[in-house]
């Protein structure tokens, strides 16, 4: 008997999935390899947002400019890692700097959405991106035709900015090291005087004895302490999810795209070991004593990614015209992110204090 329904053969089924599987497949490459951008700035004649690659030190490198008016004073973002760019998730962090200033941020050489699959990075090496730091630099102070820029670096960031700032005062109004480095066995060693005593107190005796088997490997230069202990127990970040961010940023962000997030992956493998073993074998406050610009090292209470007391001792060496430890009280490795509204407004009394307009 006949009910009225129509019959699906087996052929129309294969037909159906194959229409599925295809517009699977296209949705999926669109995810991949749509066009980047960074949204406009409305309601403003004079604003300024770009996303684009530049030429810089013979390779292709990345490029955010964001203000609300982009006559104000530039500031220069370099962003930690090794391999560890921020334009995926920066602008929720970064909206209120860019009613005051126009905020630059790019993606470091193999990195992020600089990453290319043509390049080797073997010989990748920290003096490299300090000089391409200095052509980005004056990319900045072309393109907004302004004389100095504002420099602020984050973690391993904090490397290439102090040496930059060292090579070329000329070029920047100010150095800011927000999570400064300095001797980093000394801040290894603190860290984990840290960890082992926040291990204690929840009478965590699997961490404390991991934790303990990583002296003798820092004092002896050799191992770092992994970053997972000190995430666990506060020392990275904690008003803020920073993994949570990354990656939701790589995958819904309009600056990013998933292809975008495969090179980032790519970078952070092949180029941070790299680089990592370089920071190891580098004493920062020895290569670096003196600045002839400002110079302000910001961090958070409970930081000890880069620990917050070798950071202290390390701006207390250093000869500047100028220089002051800022402490935001509530945050750790990000103060910038974590407690963004006090670092405003902490960044914009510096500037009229050092008059910059």
């Amino acid at each position: 008997m006949d009910l009225g329904f129509s019959k699906v053969t087996p052929t129309k089924k294969i037909k159906k999935w194959k229409i599925i599987s295809s517009l699977l497949i296209i949705l999926l490459l669109v995810w991949f390899f749509h066009p980047t951008w960074t949204p406009a700035i409305k309601n403003h004649t004079n604003s300024i947002a770009q996303l684009k690659t530049i030429e810089i030190n013979g390779a292709k490198q990345e490029i955010m400019i964001r203000g609300v008016d982009k006559s104000k004073p530039a500031i220069l973002l370099v962003h930690g890692g090794p391999g560890c760019p921020e334009i995926s998730y920066v602008r929720k962090y970064q909206d209120i700097l860019e009613e005051n200033y126009v905020v630059v941020n790019y993606e470091q050489r193999g990195m992020g959405k600089s990453y290319s699959f043509k390049e080797d990075y073997k010989g990748i090496s920290i003096d490299t991106l300090v000089k391409d730091l200095l052509e980005v630099t004056d990319y900045v102070r072309s393109e907004l035709k302004a004389d100095k820029v504002i420099l602020a670096g984050h973690s391993f960031g904090t490397i290439l900015g102090i040496k930059a700032a060292a090579k070329a005062p000329e070029k920047y109004h100010a150095y800011i090291g927000i999570g400064q480095a300095g001797n980093l066995w000394k801040g290894e060693l603190e860290s984990l005087e840290y960890s082992l005593e926040k291990a204690k107190e929840k009478s965590d005796t699997k961490d404390i004895e991991a934790i303990e088997g990583y002296r003798t490997l820092i004092e002896n230069k050799k191992e770092t302490l992994p970053r997972t202990f000190i995430v666990k127990y506060g020392g990275s970040y904690r008003l803020i999810d920073e993994s949570s961010d990354l990656i939701k940023g790589i995958l819904f962000s309009k600056e990013y795209n998933l292809f975008d997030g495969v090179k980032y992956l790519k970078g952070v493998s092949i180029n941070g070991d790299v680089l990592w073993n370089q920071v190891k074998n580098m004493n920062l406050p020895e290569e670096v004593k003196t600045l002839k610009v400002p110079c302000y090292f910001v961090s958070g209470r409970y930081d000890y990614m880069t620990a917050i007391n070798t950071a202290k001792e390390y701006l207390d060496s250093i000869s500047a015209p100028k220089k002051e430890f800022v402490v935001f009280e509530e945050s750790a490795h990000f103060p910038q992110y974590e407690e963004k509204e006090k670092f405003a407004k902490w960044l914009e009394g510096t500037c009229k204090e050092l008059k910059i307009e």
